[in-house]
């Protein structure tokens, strides 16, 4: 199940594209963090969802919030599609133990082995303020998450 908006984000440690560390709770007291889970890199959709980030990335990344995007790609995989589009924010890889981070934010789909299109957006005090889940081939609405980030 999903952590619910009011409730305690699960924390977590990914690495990313660089094989360097990312733990949610280094964020704790600093930046808000929105954690943006997608299927897949160099996929259509996440493509142009993540393309969406980096095209406005002033919004998604500043001093007060960092975004961070994740899937169950190998970090080898998310520095090629990194370099391939130009993203300049951390990809985090849920790679092994297989989709673990993505199951404990209620978004794995055991199934076809892939996070769904889940958007929690964390507060400084470790509080989800903002949550949706979409399918694998529904696209999200950003504007949602510039709201949201707006609010802060």
């Amino acid at each position: 199940m999903a952590p619910e908006v009011g409730t305690q984000a699960p924390d977590f440690t990914l690495v990313d594209q660089n094989k360097q560390p990312v733990g949610l709770s280094s964020f704790r007291g600093k930046k808000a963090v929105l954690v943006v889970f997608y299927p897949f890199a160099f996929s259509g959709v996440c493509t142009g969802e993540l393309n969406e980030i980096r095209d406005d990335l002033a919004t998604f990344q500043n001093d007060d919030v960092q975004v961070l995007p994740v899937s169950v790609d190998h970090p080898f995989t998310l520095k090629a599609w990194a370099e391939a589009r130009g993203y300049e924010f951390p990809l985090l890889s849920d790679f092994w133990p297989h989709g673990a981070v993505a199951e404990s934010y209620g978004v794995f789909n055991a199934d076809a082995g892939f996070a769904l299109r889940g958007t929690f957006l964390i507060g400084t005090d470790g509080v989800v303020s903002f949550a949706e889940v979409n399918g694998p081939g529904e696209a999200r609405d950003q504007d949602g998450w510039r709201k949201a980030l707006a609010a802060l």
